[in-house]
């Protein structure tokens, strides 16, 4: 069957590449905030390629397309080192309660917003009330479900009770993704940023790129080390590869595998962050077949993961068929052989959803034809339908114009990433397709309650190791019986290919762009 596949993917042209042996992090190759401090660099114009324009400022809205923006414009109260050790930021200390139901948070007061106010608990205050409301929390919204209320008893201090005993990882995680916004500018801080970041806005041209300037009241010293940074976007992979090596921009963020496997080879700097995202084939399970869970779960051995790697990714990654990083505590390699590609499984299933071929064949497929990963994964999608028979049409539609079909739910299925894969497990709820509340895809009520109740059942869940990690293992089952989303592999989001003057290249636990400790060497 496989091979099958491979023929139908040679007569479309695919080039297969070789896997190719990971970028190493830490060592040499990481430089860390405090390390890049000590470095000799020099500042300048710092000069990024970026594949696609920003949905908006809010940094709530946590996708993709924002992630070259949120951790320059704005800080968080606590960060991760790569290996996951909470670190302070504005945050200077923060207490779990004995019976895990609070935690206190201490922030630093030397800390102002780029219109000159001092960040106070009433901000972060505001912050959490934002991210606990579902029509404006976005992709925040879910992290707060253990949430039950918060006090600030002063200007520097807030204690946010939960709901019930919370994992001490869970807490850390909820404070790594809380990122203070001003509270006089939350009303408008889609349009116009409002946060405490090494950099300000200075200009944007729509569709075209922006410009950031050097916050001179930043609160870390010696940062940021580049005066102003430039982002460029590119419509392909290919023409921002060509200004690197043209030497028309210094650095390129969020490209494609194969395009930093060359560039490598060819003497670029390389930085693979340690939090990857996973590619999901989503599913609107409120349209048409897809109604039916039968032929959902067709898709679970319809998607030749090790194929779609290899081609998508120059095999850099890991195959998944669940929406967990390898470090994830909810991992587990057994269903990427239970639920591996397989035409006769898939027939079968097919077969039992009593759909006629007409039925299954009534849909399309969105495309975001502005990345080049997905274009490949969705023909690859494609013929594999034909050799069971459904024959589907790829809506391919570029940039902002695909992103707003995404991020509305407007698709029957579609190819989008998902991050948080490597945190607690029930923060995958803080990406649209696995959201439990306010879901675009999926509406309200949700249609699919086990999965709801097991991301309650995840969060409730403390105590003996075996009860945590039974509550896991439902929701892994859940996950592919209600099968709205179909992970195939996790993959390097935020790739950082680097021109070979510059240093203090790091990235935060999600891959974010992280602009104030680079500099020219």
């Amino acid at each position: 069957m496989k091979t099958t596949l491979f023929r139908t993917l040679r007569r479309l042209g695919f080039l297969f590449l070789a896997a190719t042996a990971p970028v190493a992090v830490g060592g040499a190759g990481w430089i860390a905030p405090a390390q890049a401090e000590e470095a000799a660099l020099k500042g300048g114009t710092l000069r990024v390629a970026v594949l696609a324009d920003l949905t908006n400022f809010d940094p709530q809205q946590f996708s993709t397309v924002n992630f070259h923006l949120i951790k320059n414009l704005y800080d968080s109260l606590i960060e991760y080192t790569p290996e996951g050790e909470a670190v302070p930021s504005l945050a200077t200390a923060w207490t779990i309660a004995p019976d895990n139901q609070s935690v206190t948070v201490t922030l630093r007061d030397d800390v102002t917003f780029h219109s000159g106010a001092k960040l106070t608990s009433a901000d972060v205050a505001a912050t959490l009330a934002k991210a606990a409301d579902p029509d404006r929390g976005k992709n925040v919204y879910a992290t707060m479900s253990i949430v039950r209320d918060w006090v600030t008893p002063d200007d520097q201090t807030i204690t946010i009770n939960f709901k019930a005993p919370v994992p001490a990882r869970q807490i850390t995680d909820l404070l790594q993704f809380t990122i203070p916004i001003e509270a006089k500018g939350i009303d408008t801080v889609e349009t116009v940023p409002a946060g405490t970041g090494a950099y300000m806005l200075e200009s944007r041209t729509v569709g075209q790129g922006l410009s950031l300037k050097a916050n001179p009241n930043y609160w870390r010293k010696g940062q940021p080390v580049a005066e102003k940074v430039d982002f460029t976007i590119f419509s392909e992979d290919s023409s921002a590869s060509a200004a690197l090596e043209s030497g028309a921009i210094d650095l390129i963020y969020g490209g494609s595998s194969r395009s930093a496997v060359r560039l490598k080879d060819a003497g670029y700097q390389i930085l693979r962050g340690p939090g990857p995202l996973v590619q999901v084939f989503r599913i609107n399970s409120t349209r048409g077949p897809f109604q039916n869970a039968k032929f959902r779960q067709a898709f679970n051995h319809l998607m030749d993961r090790e194929g779609m790697l290899r081609v998508g990714y120059a095999g850099l990654g890991e195959v998944v068929a669940l929406p967990w990083a390898p470090a994830s505590p909810a991992y587990d390699a057994a269903y990427t052989a239970e639920f591996a590609y397989d035409l006769d499984k898939a027939k079968e299933l097919l077969a039992a959803s009593g759909l006629t071929p007409a039925e299954m064949s009534n849909w399309k497929m969105l495309v975001w034809g502005s990345d080049e990963p997905s274009v490949v994964l969705s023909q690859i999608a494609q013929s594999a339908l034909a050799e069971v028979g459904i024959n589907i049409e790829l809506d391919v539609r570029q940039g902002a114009e695909y992103t707003e079909a995404q991020l509305a739910g407007d698709y029957d299925t579609t190819f989008g990433a998902v991050g948080n894969v490597q945190k607690f497990p029930s923060r995958v709820a803080t990406n649209s397709i696995y959201r439990v509340v306010k879901n675009p895809v999926l509406k309200d009520p949700h249609p699919h309650p086990d999965y709801v109740d097991a991301i309650n059942r995840v969060n409730t869940t403390s105590g003996p190791e075996a009860d945590v990690k039974a509550a896991y293992d439902n929701l892994n089952r859940v996950l592919v019986t209600d099968a709205f989303a179909v992970p195939i592999n996790s993959y390097d989001t935020g790739l950082v290919v680097a021109a070979p003057n510059l240093g203090g290249l790091a990235l935060d636990i999600d891959n974010l762009f992280v602009a104030r400790t680079v500099g020219f060497q």
